[in-house]
């Protein structure tokens, strides 16, 4: 525990129950302005109980405590469904709650691990999931952290029990509907009567998981890298090339490194196929949760769900920024004699649209331009075209954050009005 450093508020989730219970008298003796956070999933008959002796249990180590109530939402009816919604809203309170330097300390201990590691083996989990619970990660803004990772829970009860330490139990882990509890309660003794060193057995084998993990992970970046991969496509040249294991691996690295989840796919070949050898007037997509990759013009694209884009016009106001999809418009006066405010409205294509770049030259038609430029197609429907006249009149101001005339640019525009458009990845 005094190994637990450099810390700007120290966390320990306390539930009640014996291992954060004695985590948190752990914490209490050896660090000095300990805090616990105690998540009320309003599940349990004995939560209010559970919440009241986690109150009465901070107030005796005089540590401070935060109660958070949280709305689990259930999308199936299946025991699975409900272990799984409330961790999501537990971690999501815990995420919430972490600033920059905070350290969370959470009581998961060998058994545990040895339970994470079963459980998604019989779930078809790859090494990264084999690789079991990592003793630190990132979470939110701050960390957590698993001190107790190395302890059987056995030794953790006969400490409790030897320093006079009481818990409340949870009742829910007697119901065996529960996947994880029929793991722990049914199979596991089992298996360690069998084998006595079942703990360190698939510790180990959750270790080697873990290396190699980081070798596939490594391996992936430096092949990123020798392919010429930006933050959002990849080309499909090189990629086309990779063995089969090698082109998942790839993939699955840039969807995590993107921040998403890969997704679950029992025909990966199939997949890649499509992905890369489709016929070029094709649009092959494979989609994720909250992303999609896509391929244009000899490339594969990370693309992120849409945001939501207005049906009709805006009309764009100094001061009262307009936000379009992931771009945000704004309309500010720079002259210090301030002209009239001209008339601007912004709209997404309907198709005809022309764009004069100087005034006196010829007009070209918007759709060959946006060709020209290699503007995805999912792009081209999207954008914020922005007209400097009222509707249904004027030309071509803006063109998302492409173009933008040179009558609204710079540090001296024309019009007396400089517009700006920016992305939200910008």
């Amino acid at each position: 525990m005094k190994s637990v450093s450099g810390y700007r508020r120290l966390w320990v989730a306390l539930s009640g129950g014996l291992d954060s219970t004695l985590l948190l008298h752990l914490a209490a003796h050896c660090h000095s302005g300990v805090r616990a956070v105690h998540i009320n999933h309003q599940l349990q008959h004995n939560a209010g109980k559970t919440e009241n002796f986690c109150r009465e249990l901070c107030v005796r180590l005089g540590v401070s405590l935060v109660v958070q109530p949280v709305d689990v939402r259930l999308a199936s009816g299946s025991g699975e469904g409900l272990e799984e919604a409330a961790r999501e809203a537990r971690y999501e309170a815990f995420e919430a709650l972490l600033e920059p330097g905070d350290i969370l300390l959470m009581a998961h201990h060998g058994d545990d691990q040895a339970e994470t590691v079963l459980f998604r083996m019989i779930r078809g989990s790859g090494v990264a999931g084999l690789a079991g619970m990592p003793g630190s990660r990132a979470l939110g803004a701050g960390r957590l952290v698993r001190p107790l990772l190395g302890f059987e829970r056995s030794e953790l009860e006969d400490f409790a029990s030897s320093a006079g330490i009481s818990w409340i139990d949870d009742p829910s882990n007697t119901d065996q509907r529960f996947d994880r509890n029929f793991l722990r309660l049914s199979i596991l003794p089992a298996l360690k009567k069998r084998w006595p060193g079942l703990n360190r057995r698939l510790q180990h084998s959750a270790g080697s998981c873990a290396e190699s993990d980081f070798l596939n992970q490594r391996l992936a970046e430096l092949q990123w890298q020798t392919l010429g991969g930006h933050r959002h496509r990849l080309p499909v040249e090189g990629l086309s090339l990779l063995s089969l294991a090698e082109q998942k691996n790839l993939l699955r690295w840039w969807v995590r490194h993107s921040g998403y989840s890969p997704p679950s796919i029992s025909d990966w070949s199939q997949v890649l196929n499509d992905l890369l050898f489709a016929a070029e007037d094709r649009s092959p997509e494979l989609r994720g949760d909250g992303f999609s990759l896509r391929r244009f013009q000899g490339e594969l694209y990370l693309v992120a769900d849409m945001a939501w884009v207005p049906e009709e016009s805006v009309a764009l106001e100094p001061g009262l920024p307009v936000s379009w999809g992931s771009w945000k418009i704004r309309l500010e006066p720079v002259a210090t004699a301030k002209a009239d405010v001209p008339p601007i409205r912004i709209c997404t294509r309907q198709g005809g649209e022309r764009i004069r770049f100087c005034s006196v030259g010829p007009s070209k038609s918007l759709k060959k331009w946006l060709q020209e430029k290699a503007v995805p197609p999912w792009e081209r429907a999207r954008l914020p075209l922005v007209f400097g006249a009222a509707e249904g009149e004027g030309e071509l101001i803006a063109i998302g954050d492409l173009w933008c005339s040179e009558q609204y640019c710079g540090s001296a525009p024309a019009a007396g009005w400089r517009l700006t458009v920016e992305r939200d990845c910008d």
